[in-house]
């Protein structure tokens, strides 16, 4: 635990204009990010009595080793510059607000030739258009089979879309009259993008003037007895009536506006975002956070606009947010999201009407949310905890091992060895932090050696970035100064407390070895092995066991579980690239591309291999010496034996059989 006072900015040092701060641990890792209107005020603020601060901030700063700060002209750039840090460094002290799941979205594909109606997950593309987000994929489905009545727009994939083109007859919805089935030329493209765009004005809330039309053109049908046309007309529009009754009105302005919502506890927050659009709720999402950070509500709103709006632009950032709370600097933040959007935004809290009425039922939400994910996780939290706890007292630990990585190895009877790494923290997989490896310094199966090369090569790589920090130099007095960090998560800069492999006393024991090697003292090592789920421990004849009934070997067997599944996964991989492979991945040099140009070129590898030197050197980008490498490689590979029709048994015959050192076909 870091003395604040050691690292604190010298008087008059810190300039007093905005800008951003950034603390920084012991391994340089950036923890926590702020802005500030002075940074002056704001930095001395974390550097009075510990006593005095709020226990997170006493934390924080006690945690950090350094801070540094960047000046910025505004508090517009402030607030940018600390949402671009956040999102790039992940800070451990700042709230992050993370959807509690991947809402689904209504997307209209105008980039392409034919724009497609689908549901969307995950980030935006440019050039579609969303709407959304809805709380279930059904619920657009339903909205979407009623207006493809009135809106036939192509839904299908691009291979259905391909296939109908090539036998020239559209799928089923096009037979019903749902698709306007442009696959068979049915409608122009220009026609087809019409149609789209209609979709999209009626779902952005445009929906009063396109009924009127269509409502003008069924009564114009009626009077000149065209009552076919008129019956149809009519069927429309009850139609899209009936979709735009899926989504509740709630303004009778034809607003467009965010409303944002906090619950929140001493430990926890929730918020919960109503999408209204055309004054009707066009999508919900919530999220849930842990307040790891001293912020009130006006704190836990900007965050949460930040979050909400950071990667958006233009209309999905809408004319007007509603919040509970102004944030200290809501101007600026206002400024902020004009910026995203391209116009004026309104920033305000919501004070009588429609509006309040509806942000109280949208603080209900956030309530009802928080309340039950306080339910799912009580037990969570509690079963980890004592999953840590028990691990630490059977291992005689002097803390909760709070990060565990596990080690496992692979391979199929000595061939294709692998190994990998997962790591848990606080009890929870974190998949970023895995890591794969091929076993490099032997050939064939030996799992201790294999053990002690993986440990070795992960907590080598872990002296290597405290050597960059200057926190550890090597006895042979290698210079241990290190250029300035940039505070990006490195792939092995963190030690666990705990490190568990996958077997008995030899793997427990070549993973102690691999540590003593290089010196390092301060991590446990712990084996589990599968038989009788016995824990092994460095030195000891006899095992750990612990109840079945333990928490702490339930974890442990999910940890090594993992570890299995994930190095199954990869040596699996490994061996079907092998497998795969041809003549051609082994001439140095060739990348994938130029391979395929080969293959193209030629129309097959029996012709690539037929082929001189001097052809080879037609394909562009070949060269002659890169010409000459292809022919010696299809040359060493000799077929087995003559080629065999499995279904029949026949021997086929090569109309054109290569000279002797022919190859076999490229896989």
């Amino acid at each position: 635990m870091a003395d604040p006072s050691s690292y604190r900015p010298k008087p008059g040092q810190v300039p007093d204009s905005p800008g951003v701060y950034r603390f920084r641990d012991e391994h340089r890792r950036v923890i926590y990010v702020g802005k500030a209107k002075s940074l002056r005020q704001r930095l001395a603020s974390y550097f009075q009595d510990i006593a005095g601060l709020h226990p997170r901030t006493a934390t924080m700063v006690t945690t950090a080793a350094s801070v540094e700060w960047t000046v910025v002209s505004t508090e517009v750039e402030a607030l940018q510059l600390e949402y671009s840090w956040i999102k790039e460094y992940d800070p451990r002290f700042n709230v992050k607000y993370r959807d509690d799941k991947s809402y689904p979205s209504l997307a209209v594909t105008m980039n392409e030739d034919f724009p497609r109606v689908q549901v969307m997950r995950g980030p935006k593309k440019r050039g579609v258009r969303y709407f959304g987000p809805y709380g279930h994929a059904w619920a657009i489905r339903e909205t979407v089979d009623l207006m493809l009545r009135v809106f036939p727009v192509r839904t299908c994939s691009a291979g259905v879309f391909k296939r109908s083109a090539q036998i020239g007859r559209p799928c089923l919805l096009g037979y019903i009259g749902k698709c306007s089935a442009p696959c068979v030329g049915r409608v122009t493209p220009e026609e087809h993008r019409e149609l789209a765009e209609d979709f999209c004005d009626f779902m952005a809330g445009r929906t009063g003037t396109y009924l009127s039309r269509l409502e003008k053109e069924m009564h114009e049908a009626a009077e000149e007895m065209e009552y076919e046309k008129a019956a149809r007309l009519r069927d429309d529009i009850g139609a899209l009536r009936r979709a735009m009754e899926k989504n509740a009105v709630v303004f009778t302005d034809a607003t467009d506006a965010d409303l944002v919502a906090v619950a929140e506890d001493e430990l926890e927050a929730a918020v919960q975002i109503f999408h209204v659009r055309g004054g009707r709720v066009r999508g919900q999402r919530g999220w849930v956070t842990d307040k790891v950070e001293a912020v009130d509500t006006a704190g836990l709103v900007e965050h949460a606009l930040q979050q909400l709006y950071g990667e958006e632009t233009g209309e999905s950032v809408p004319k007007e947010v509603l919040v509970p709370a102004l944030p200290e600097d809501a101007p600026a933040l206002s400024q902020w999201l004009a910026g995203r959007r391209g116009s004026g935004v309104s920033l305000r809290i919501p004070q009588r009407g429609d509006k309040k009425a509806l942000m109280e039922t949208v603080h209900r939400n956030a309530q009802q949310s928080l309340a039950l994910h306080k339910t799912k996780r009580a037990s969570d939290l509690t079963t980890r905890s004592r999953a840590l706890e028990e691990i630490a007292e059977a291992l005689e630990l002097d803390s909760a091992p709070l990060r565990i990585e596990c080690f496992d190895i692979s391979h199929l009877q000595g061939d294709d060895v692998v190994a990998s790494m997962v790591v848990f923290e606080d009890g929870l997989a974190r998949k970023s932090e895995y890591r794969r490896f091929q076993i490099k310094s032997f050939e064939g199966q030996d799992d201790v050696r294999s053990m002690h090369e993986v440990v070795s090569r992960r907590f080598r790589r872990y002296l290597q970035e405290k050597l960059k920090t200057g926190e550890w130099s090597p006895e042979d007095g290698e210079d241990g100064e290190a250029p300035e960090d940039d505070g990006r998560a490195k792939r092995f800069a963190y030690p666990p407390q705990l490190v568990v492999v996958d077997g008995g006393q030899p793997q427990v024991a070549a993973a102690k070895r691999a540590l003593e090697e290089l010196g390092v003292d301060d991590v446990a090592v712990c084996g589990l092995a599968k038989r009788l789920e016995e824990v092994w421990l460095p030195g000891e004849d006899d095992p750990v066991v612990l109840p079945r009934s333990s928490e702490g070997l339930y974890l442990l067997q999910r940890v090594r579980d993992e570890a299995h599944r994930f190095a199954i996964q990869y040596q699996r991989n490994k061996r079907g690239k092998r497998l795969k492979a041809g003549p051609l991945d082994e001439v140095p040099g060739l990348g994938e591309s130029r391979k395929q140009a080969l293959v193209k070129h030629f129309g097959s590898v029996k012709r690539l291999r037929q082929a001189t030197i001097d052809q080879i050197c037609e394909v562009p980008g070949i060269g002659r010496k890169t010409a000459e490498a292809v022919a010696v490689a299809l040359a060493r590979s000799v077929p087995a034996g003559p080629a065999v029709n499995t279904a029949t048994g026949e021997i086929i015959e090569d109309e054109n059989p290569a000279p002797a050192g022919g190859a076999a076909s490229q896989r």
